[in-house]
């Protein structure tokens, strides 16, 4: 049964819906959520409750059901109100609980609370704004379809008025918003990229990138490239550390406006390995960085003192953006750039005698990871396989990560899945994970690091319309017991926790040093480190 009455020209039914949307969505979700995006995301959550229940007053009429008579409807009116001030109410008043227990759970200070008033005004905000726009939609749309209905049937002049309108909402949206947003950050990122800090001069060792003697020159290896460059431990560093004489590590970055093409940024790559002896060393890391070209320095420094300085690592950037635009945008450049430097330095790298060259590994994180496992295949390496890769905060969009999720062992969770029982790809988190098998770890190595709190990793579309699996019993260690999944809702909870989600080191998509630490361990197995110089490390690495 349904009600046609409405109230300010609002569908009561899609009030209803709304509320109910509006409440589910200060419940608590992966991440600790800013007050103004939580008002954001009730002001999304109320609209996409509100269409449904529009949708369904549509479709309730389109049938021909029957309706209540105007005394009932009225009266039901007055019982929906009613009642969604009070869902309303109850669910704000338990917000600040839900939102504090999730960050003590982080070890976070407690916020102040969700601050019922401004929420709710800039949930009404975001819903206006929102309802204005379909109903110029649906204005657009009677324009035409009536102005047509002169000439073609009605069934016609509506399907040919709601093409028109989406196709003109959309050349405004694509035509006008997006592509200027997007040309403005183009700009911006560019402009960032080019910026050469004060504090960080030239190279001048001959071994550097970016010296007088080396092959790329140091204007073109962009902000990012020149930090990575720049950083790292030295070799006074490492001595100090380890009270005996290390060399400094070698680290290798070609820059967007090193070459023109991704081929001939590989091969400049290549030819600066071999010019500062990078295959003389012990270990060989190629490492593919996010959106704007910038490495994870916990992770890089993590294994350059693991492996006591006697490791090369090389990185070629290939977007300006950062990873979720260079994602929407410039997602192939990612995978071709990849593609090109693996298979230049792998190609090479099994050229030489087994006996004597170094050990070789892949690394990425979030997008970087996803553009890492899109580098090789199968068939590339099956006669002659590299040592392994270490994966952290996988996107949920890696194929890898989603096949080997979805096959993994019975009685594993599927946020630290166990795989035929770790044989060749291992998962682990802040608890470890990496030294635990059924079976022997063998020759090559696949290692995931990923929190049960990483929106990036466990988000899905499908959330939408399915509860996923991670949120079943046992959940993560880290993952509130009050999360609950609703349709729709949840996804839109997931989707502001990548965007602007609040997370401490070790939580989220915020990976700790320490945990790279027993990452690297785990995968690589460097000699000559007690649980005590580890603990040391820790320590000294604490950023």
């Amino acid at each position: 049964m349904v009600v046609r009455i409405k109230l300010l020209y609002l569908n009561i039914v899609g009030l209803l819906v709304g509320t109910v949307f509006f409440a589910f969505s200060l419940s608590p979700s992966l991440l600790p959520r800013p007050f103004f995006i939580q008002g954001i995301l009730s002001g999304l959550s109320f609209s996409a409750g509100y269409a449904l229940g529009v949708a369904a007053v549509a479709l309730w009429g389109y049938l021909q059901l029957p309706v209540l008579k105007m005394r009932a409807a009225l009266i039901t009116q007055a019982v929906a109100a009613a009642f969604c001030i009070l869902v309303a109410i109850i669910f704000l008043w338990h917000a600040t609980h839900w939102q504090n227990a999730l960050r003590d759970l982080m070890g976070m200070e407690e916020s102040a609370g969700v601050q019922p008033f401004l929420l709710g005004l800039i949930a009404l905000a975001v819903f206006l704004a929102l309802l204005f726009l379909a109903r110029l939609f649906r204005w657009v749309f009677q324009q035409f379809s009536d102005r047509l209905n002169r000439f073609v049937p009605r069934r016609v002049s509506h399907l040919v008025g709601i093409v028109v309108a989406v196709a003109l909402f959309w050349s405004v949206i694509d035509g006008v918003l997006i592509s200027t947003t997007l040309r403005f950050a183009d700009r911006s990122f560019q402009q960032l990229d080019a910026l050469i800090q004060d504090d960080l001069p030239r190279p001048t060792r001959p071994q550097q990138v970016g010296s007088a003697a080396s092959l790329i020159n140091w204007e073109d290896l962009g902000h990012q490239g020149r930090i990575f460059v720049a950083g790292g431990p030295t070799a006074e560093d490492l001595t100090s550390f380890f009270g005996a004489p290390k060399p400094a590590p070698i680290r290798v970055y070609v820059g967007l406006n090193s070459a023109p093409t991704a081929q001939q940024r590989a091969r400049l790559a290549l030819d600066e390995l071999k010019r500062v002896g990078a295959f003389d060393r012990s270990v060989l890391l190629l490492v593919t960085p996010t959106g704007t070209g910038w490495v994870n320095e916990e992770s890089q420094t993590s294994v350059e003192y693991l492996h006591r300085g006697d490791i090369a690592t090389v990185s070629a950037q290939y977007s300006y953006l950062n990873s979720v635009l260079a994602l929407l945008t410039e997602g192939a450049y990612g995978a071709e750039m990849a593609r090109e430097l693996f298979m230049h330095i792998y190609g090479y790298w099994r050229t030489l005698p087994r006996e004597a060259r170094p050990r070789l590994y892949l690394t990425g994180l979030s997008l970087g990871a996803l553009n890492s496992d899109l580098s090789f295949d199968l068939y590339d390496i099956i006669d002659d396989p590299f040592d392994g890769a270490l994966w952290s905060g996988p996107p949920y969009r890696m194929a890898t990560w989603q096949s080997i999720t979805a096959q993994r062992d019975a009685d594993s969770p599927a946020w630290l899945p166990q795989f035929r029982g770790g044989s060749v790809v291992r998962f682990m988190n802040q608890d470890g994970g990496l030294l635990h098998g059924d079976v022997p770890w063998g020759g090559f190595r696949i290692a995931f690091l990923q929190y049960a709190t990483d929106p990036v990793t466990f988000f899905s579309p499908h959330i939408a319309w399915r509860e996923p699996e991670w949120m079943r019993e046992p959940r993560g260690p880290d993952v509130s017991p009050h999360l609950r999944w609703f349709p729709i809702v949840t996804m839109l909870q997931l989707l502001a926790d990548m965007a602007l989600g609040v997370a401490p080191v070790g939580f989220g998509h915020k990976y700790a040093t320490a945990h790279y630490i027993d990452a690297w361990l785990g995968l690589t197995e460097p000699a000559g480190w007690t649980e005590g110089d580890v603990s040391r490390l820790k320590a000294h690495l604490d950023f």
